[in-house]
């Protein structure tokens, strides 16, 4: 809204606030629709209050004088912001008079601020980098969308309507081509950005309460064993593609996501409590402990790289790519192994859910450990349990009905 909109002040006595005979004057600021409340600090029995001011009162000037003051100290910040073409609305007005140095909070500024402090908790080990680039991505995404929209470069927090998460919803999904469920989770953390506003007491309600974020259930893509075993059974005499195939399959035996894979050290590779390989790390996103025993393949696998540099120099258990890389590979890998589907890293956490463990008998719970979830509702999620799988159960209730007939 531009500084040239109306700006209505009207003053009133607030009766439900009664007290020894006398009711609080408030000031009602409006400004295209939306208004505030602000108190006068003044005070009358409601008989003396006519027409927006007091009569027949021994007090009555000195009161009226004081409102007079209150609608000229407001009028004058209106008509700054308007000296300034900046944006008015009720809520700037009434932080601005109350002394919230309200000209300064706003939205990218805000997100600049808390980017700063994720990135010193990134150095301190105390938030995960992924987190950090998230709250990047969408600073650099609502930085886009404010320039396009209000050709600005920021917008004040009290001219946030509900209207602005419905028109940043529509530019991530049609201007910046987001999925649904990764545009719910951005606008997720623009609330709770604002929901910190509110609780500085910036503002008075966070204009995206309003705003639900439903999630849509997808099917997670998965290899089936027959597309495991084609890439076990494929050897890649270029050394790059070789590389990445194992470090996939090996996440494909062990459920771990890229971040976690690219981290893995020698020194995590330990003998458990069965007397065989393990393990014992931590989610760099979550931090919750994801200790996997090590099945054959993905120990055939470490072994093959044993005296590589990435062992020697890097001291990393296996020669992972840059995240980029990978996938992009894995598409030349995928084509060359006749997979249609398009893999990622992502498909081999999935693919040990499903295929490896779940479909192969291993508990819910169990699996759910090794991938180093906190709750089992997110692996559910993960974890598609396949037709056959469901067949082969099938199978063995019929087999035990048929042996309690006989």
């Amino acid at each position: 809204m531009l500084a040239s909109q109306t700006v209505t002040i009207l003053f009133w006595i607030k009766k439900s606030k009664i007290r020894n005979g006398k009711a609080p004057i408030y000031c009602r600021v409006s400004v295209s629709g939306t208004r505030v409340e602000i108190s006068s600090g003044q005070f009358t029995e409601p008989k003396h209050w006519d027409n927006q001011q007091v009569i027949n009162h021994v007090d009555a000037k000195k009161i009226n004088k004081e409102l007079n003051l209150l609608e000229t100290e407001l009028m004058e910040i209106s008509r700054e912001l308007s000296r300034k073409k900046e944006h008015i609305s009720a809520a700037k007005i009434k932080s601005i008079y109350e002394g919230s140095n309200a000209e300064q909070k706003f939205l990218l500024q805000l997100f600049k601020e808390h980017i700063i402090q994720l990135k010193e908790k990134v150095e301190i080990n105390d938030m995960s980098i992924g987190t950090y680039k998230k709250y990047k991505t969408i600073h650099a995404k609502l930085e886009s969308f404010i320039k396009l929209k209000f050709k600005a470069k920021d917008i004040s927090i009290f001219d946030l309507k509900h209207k602005f998460v419905l028109d940043f919803e529509h530019y991530l999904k049609v201007v910046e081509k987001v999925g649904h469920n990764t545009s719910m989770k951005y606008i997720q953390t623009v609330k709770g950005v604002l929901n910190t506003c509110v609780d500085h007491e910036w503002i008075n309600k966070n204009p995206f309460k309003n705003f639900q974020c439903p999630i849509k259930k997808v099917d997670r893509e998965v290899l089936t064993p027959h597309e495991v075993l084609s890439l076990e059974t494929k050897i890649f005499e270029i050394k790059r593609l070789e590389e990445v195939k194992d470090t996939f399959l090996f996440c494909c035996y062990t459920g771990f996501a890229f971040i976690d894979v690219q981290n893995l050290t020698p020194n995590e590779l330990q003998i458990g409590i069965d007397g065989f390989n393990w393990i014992f790390t931590s989610r760099q996103k979550t931090d919750v402990n994801s200790n996997v025993p090590l099945l054959p393949q993905a120990l055939s696998i470490i072994k093959k790289y044993e005296n590589h540099d990435c062992r020697v120099i890097e001291n990393k258990l296996l020669p992972v790519k840059s995240n980029q890389k990978m996938n992009a590979y894995l598409k030349e890998i995928a084509d060359l192994c006749g997979i249609t589907k398009p893999l990622s890293m992502h498909i081999a956490r999935h693919t040990f859910a499903t295929t490896i463990t779940l479909s192969n008998g291993v508990p819910i719970e169990t699996v759910s450990k090794m991938l180093g979830h906190t709750r089992l509702a997110t692996t559910q999620i993960y974890a598609k349990v396949l037709e056959n799988k469901v067949s082969d159960d099938m199978l063995n209730l019929r087999e035990k009905l048929a042996k309690r007939a006989n």
